[in-house]
């Protein structure tokens, strides 16, 4: 299997290991890989580091959010050209977020990022092209529902070919399994996620699996999303979730698909 979306230390958030305690954990259970998430800097030299020698396919990203500029192609282009196979849009400092009252970090300065905001028209076009140019994944990260609708055509236009829906039925955007459906239908490729049926009100395995069921799982990326101290392990988690969904009646050869060629095949070069 391989894990599209993790967590690790250092981070500004609690964080049950660090990178290469993480990796030799995917490592000893047997993925062929994973990309480091960092909400607070790029991962990429991270990435590098924490795979040496192990054997595994360690990827490194970067999340648009304050400390690395917000919507700054020269941050873009940067991480892309070092290595960076991910790159997603505001989380933690997108004004979807904050909308919602989601926690940050203590005494940490939000920032309030809309995509949709003229004023960042040019930088988003600028981002667009250079994630197309790099044959990159294009996350949507922690938008609203109506600028993931404004930015799925407007990715496609600008050539983005590997776009994932980061959790679309999450607090944040909140979308429905019809909603989640017509991300796919822009070509999105829909995340469900560990940290969901573990730590989201009302998300268990039963929504969950509707919304495997309305979207198709061939459109799905099952991830963990983990690295909080009170999470499992992300093999285990995403292991987790997988039994769940199959418990609910889904086929098992799919979802293990989705955890595994799905995102593996949407992220290496």
């Amino acid at each position: 299997m391989f894990d599209a979306h993790v967590h690790s230390a250092p981070c500004l958030l609690p964080r049950r290991a660090d990178d290469r305690e993480t990796v030799v954990a995917y490592a000893d259970a047997g993925f062929s890989g994973c990309v480091l998430k960092g909400h607070f800097e790029p991962t990429v030299g991270r990435a590098r580091a924490a795979g040496a020698g192990l054997g595994v396919d360690v990827y490194g990203a970067i999340v648009l959010n304050a400390p690395v500029g917000g919507l700054n192609p020269a941050a873009v282009e940067t991480a892309l050209r070092l290595g960076a196979r991910v790159v997603w849009l505001p989380t933690l400092d997108s004004a979807a977020h904050g909308a919602v009252g989601l926690p940050q970090p203590e005494g940490r300065r939000c920032a309030r990022y809309r995509i949709d905001d003229p004023a960042a028209e040019i930088a988003l076009a600028e981002i667009l092209r250079l994630v197309a140019e790099a044959d990159a994944v294009l996350a949507t990260g922690h938008l609203g529902g109506d600028e993931l609708r404004a930015l799925l055509p407007a990715a496609a236009h600008r050539g983005v070919r590997r776009l994932v829906a980061t959790h679309p039925t999450f607090t944040v955007p909140g979308l429905d399994a019809a909603g989640a459906r017509e991300l796919a239908d822009f070509g999105a490729v829909i995340e469900i996620t560990a940290f969901q049926l573990l730590h989201q009100p009302n998300a268990d395995a039963a929504r969950l699996a509707a919304v495997v069921r309305e979207v198709g799982a061939e459109r799905c990326l099952l991830s963990s999303d983990v690295g909080q101290p009170e999470s499992p392990m992300p093999p285990d988690a995403l292991r987790l979730l997988i039994e769940r969904l199959a418990a609910e009646g889904l086929d098992r050869q799919a979802l293990e698909a989705a955890a595994s060629e799905t995102p593996q095949r949407l992220v290496a070069p």
